[in-house]
């Protein structure tokens, strides 16, 4: 089966999909799926620009409103993880993944899904040390700050992709995975991009827990995209007695963005299932490792510690075959995603009605509820919901009793998880200055 890789999008749809029919008719294949690396750009109206971190010079509607309005379809399955530039207040609403549009699919903070018989997962988002111990606490309308840590990745997110246990095919970043410049031409990377010299000499450039977990997971395939730059390796495996079933080596590939003349797609020949159908299913295992840690998800702005070996009774939530049974049972069998995108009216671009500055508000999405419902896991949006209004109702009673009430220091409230706080943690600031 053909695959397109795609580095990162920014909102070039048309073009991404006019210059994969221009190859299938140059090679006389079929182009049977569409992976896009971050940098998506869901933007359905000028309001969604609004919650898009990025100069205002740089923001523009592109091509996604057309594909989200059914003005256009996309011409093929197409699959997505965000980036560092994406209309967050939109993907806000699908943290388990979902429909954007008819036939283009986003994988959620984290995600796997499998396609003719092949696992693809994905990882949303960069990584930035200050945010990384902290739950999804942000929800529209963003100020600048938030606007910002939306998209850093999460310890939850990765904590669950290392609960994994069976082979991956695919595996989707935006950033890279921090060690795989030591794994491919190194010297040919520092010539187009001589300003990544003094991070890669430090060991900085890239995503330490995405190396942490492509080490962990072994995939066959990891793509990013981010650094707007052609470059491959390939990533040896230690073979143990730990993971003897595992594979025992990754053949990584980052592309760039779309522009003309640039390398930003690449079609890859995987063996698959040929005889199965051309809908997009549901990963049981992944199902069943989310179920198992619904109680870890937190909405708190506070750092947290997750389930480590020494410090917890349990560490490791990775299921076994009864529990993916169980997963299995509950959807009655059926691991097809449903099609269940369901477009709101309210949110259409209409060329000759500018509404950039409306205030974006949150919104609950009918996919996330049914998936929520189905698995009896809970959507951290209604979580944040619900901890905003317990925050108000405590402010209105401390009027009504004429004393003040104090909350955290930052004016949140402190725990949303079950897990334990870390006293010793160290604000970093933020200084994101990523392309």
């Amino acid at each position: 089966m053909h695959i397109a890789v795609e580095g990162c999008c920014h909102g070039e749809l048309n073009k991404i999909y006019e210059t994969l029919q221009f190859i299938e008719k140059k090679e006389e294949i079929k182009i049977s799926l569409v992976l896009c690396c971050g940098d998506f750009q869901a933007v359905r109206n000028e309001a969604d620009l609004n919650c898009m971190s990025c100069p205002d010079k740089h923001k523009s509607m592109q091509d996604f409103w057309e594909y989200y309005s059914g003005k256009k379809v996309a011409p093929y399955l197409t699959i997505f993880i965000g980036g560092n530039h994406e209309a967050s207040n939109y993907l806000q609403e699908l943290p388990f993944g979902g429909w954007v549009a008819p036939n283009i699919y986003f994988l959620g903070y984290a995600g796997v899904v499998s396609y003719k018989g092949i696992r693809i997962g994905g990882l949303t988002g960069i990584f930035k040390q200050h945010d990384y111990s902290k739950g999804h606490h942000e929800i529209p309308p963003y100020n600048q700050s938030t606007k910002r840590s939306v998209y850093h990745i999460r310890n939850i997110e990765v904590f669950r992709l290392k609960q994994l246990k069976k082979d991956m095919d695919i595996m989707m970043s935006h950033d890279w995975p921090n060690g795989v410049v030591e794994h491919g031409d190194k010297e040919e990377l520092l010539r187009k991009k001589t300003f990544f010299r003094k991070d890669v000499e430090n060991n900085q450039l890239g995503s330490l827990p995405a190396w942490q977990l492509l080490t962990a997971i072994r995939p066959h395939y990891w793509f990013s995209g981010h650094l707007h730059v052609k470059f491959a390796a390939i990533i040896d495996h230690e073979v143990n007695e730990s993971t003897p079933t595992k594979n025992n080596q990754t053949k990584f590939l980052a592309l760039d963005k779309c522009l003309p003349h640039r390398d930003f797609l690449q079609v890859i020949d995987i063996p698959c299932q040929e005889n199965l159908s051309d809908e997009l299913y549901y990963d049981a295992e992944w199902l069943a490792v989310l179920k198992e840690t619904n109680h870890l998800t937190s909405v708190s702005p506070s750092s947290f510690i997750l389930p480590t070996p020494g410090l917890h009774e349990k560490s490791d939530f990775s299921v076994d075959e009864e529990k993916i049974e169980e997963v299995i049972k509950q959807l009655d069998g059926d691991l097809k995603i449903p099609r269940n995108f369901k477009p709101d009216s309210s949110c259409f671009y209409d060329p000759q009605n500018h509404r950039r500055h409306s205030v974006v508000q949150h919104r609950i999405n009918n996919q996330t509820t049914q998936m929520c419902l189905k698995l009896g896991i809970t959507d951290p949006i209604i979580m944040i919901m619900e901890t905003q209004s317990k925050r108000e109702s405590m402010n209105r009673n401390s009027l009504l009793n004429d004393s003040s009430w104090i909350s955290g220091d930052d004016g949140h409230s402190t725990v949303i998880s079950n897990v334990s706080i870390n006293p010793d943690e160290i604000d970093l600031g933020d200084s994101d200055t990523e392309e």
